[in-house]
């Protein structure tokens, strides 16, 4: 019997992603073990999205007409990066190694998401989608509990490499993957293009000029959020220790799995626009709670971000809707410049920012992100 494909890269996507659960608990003793400025910090932690920014249109171009190859790549370049990052004390050596695991992920992603849109489109794209966001989160989950559960005494360098041995999934699916990419196992002989639901009347260049836009304010929130804003003011203002910071990016997790579901359902059944515009008001608001709140508020806030961020692959049904089969792999590499666009400016700007500014930047995005989501509200109702 053979496994579907959604299945097989869920479980590849599960793998990767621990490794980035763990890494924002760790940030502090990264920060104390070698010194960094706040400003070399956020580099540290911008060189991921920055690395992926870079990449993605040459992995875009790459993945036209070599998707397999692809896959094969980016497990093995990601568990390149975490090893020197690992085994790294020094500032430049640690932003490199970020960015090596970077550009890792960023073929893991371009590759897995242009499988799932060639061969879902039609009414399962919303679902599949968010399937596969639901095991990544899984991952993100696992990571942030490693770094919460492994005795303290440990290095982070030691609670890193931990986090990352989930990769080995990835390869060792590998062969069924793709296998799972021969032609007679897609789903190519469904529609070629399919109208998603709730779909609206505005033009095409509108819908993709939105849903980019979208997707790059909730990364830049995200990153800034998770990455910065809760590491810094957990540890600093509220004195949380690694497992206190890990438990609540746990939060932010198990608010993005109990919703991730239901939200690719009902995309796929009242349209994306319409999902999309609520998401980013529910983004928004946590943010604005997770920036400037006690421990209580910034908990309650990392709650409504978690329910925000089960959406973060609606943006994407949204384009597919609007894109012809032979451009969705170029379409989905432009679509992760943006958003790694915003991964990088997140911790970056907030790095330059400093912990004194960290509530402004928190409203700012926020503000953003509320008037985009009201633009879809908007849109969704004509």
């Amino acid at each position: 019997m053979r496994i579907p494909l959604i299945a097989l890269l869920c479980l590849a996507g599960l793998g990767s992603t621990c490794s980035l659960g763990a890494f924002p608990a760790l940030l502090p003793e990264l920060g104390v073990d070698a010194r960094l400025r706040d400003w070399e910090l956020g580099l540290v932690a911008a060189a991921f999205g920055f690395a992926r920014m870079v990449a993605d249109l040459p992995i875009g171009l790459f993945i036209v007409r070599r998707l397999r190859t692809a896959l094969v790549a980016g497990p093995i370049v990601m568990a390149a990066g975490a090893v020197l990052l690992a085994s790294a004390d020094q500032f430049p050596a640690l932003v490199a190694g970020r960015a090596v695991m970077g550009v890792g992920h960023a073929i893991n992603v371009v590759a897995s998401l242009t499988a799932l849109l060639q061969y879902y489109a039609g009414r399962r794209l919303g679902a599949s989608l968010n399937a596969f966001e639901f095991s990544a989160m899984i991952g993100l989950l696992t990571g942030a509990g490693l770094a919460a559960v492994l005795p303290r005494s440990l290095p982070w360098s030691t609670v890193l490499l931990l986090a990352c041995a989930p990769q080995v999934i990835g390869i060792v699916l590998l062969p069924a993957i793709l296998g799972a990419l021969r032609p007679e196992a897609s789903e190519t002989g469904a529609p070629a293009e399919p109208a998603p639901a709730g779909s609206t009347a505005r033009g095409p260049r509108g819908l993709v000029g939105l849903a980019f836009v979208a997707g790059a304010l909730i990364a830049i929130t995200y990153t800034s959020i998770e990455q910065f804003i809760i590491p810094l003011r957990g540890s600093r203002e509220f004195g949380l220790e690694r497992p206190g910071l890990a438990r609540l990016l746990m939060i932010i997790q198990t608010a993005d799995l109990v919703a991730l579901l239901p939200l690719g359902v009902l995309s796929d059944r009242v349209g994306p626009a319409r999902i999309l515009g609520f998401v980013a008001l529910a983004v928004a608001a946590g943010a604005v709670l997770v920036g400037f709140g006690d421990i209580g508020t910034m908990a309650f806030g990392c709650a409504l971000f978690g329910l925000g961020m089960a959406g973060w692959m609606v943006p994407l049904s949204v384009l597919r809707g609007q894109t012809p089969r032979a451009l969705v792999a170029w379409r989905t590499a432009l679509y992760r410049v943006g958003v790694d666009a915003g991964m990088f400016l997140g911790p970056f700007l907030s790095g330059f920012a400093g912990v004194g500014h960290l509530g402004t930047v928190a409203v700012s995005l926020g503000a953003a992100l509320a008037l985009v989501g009201a633009v879809f509200l908007l849109i969704s109702r004509k």
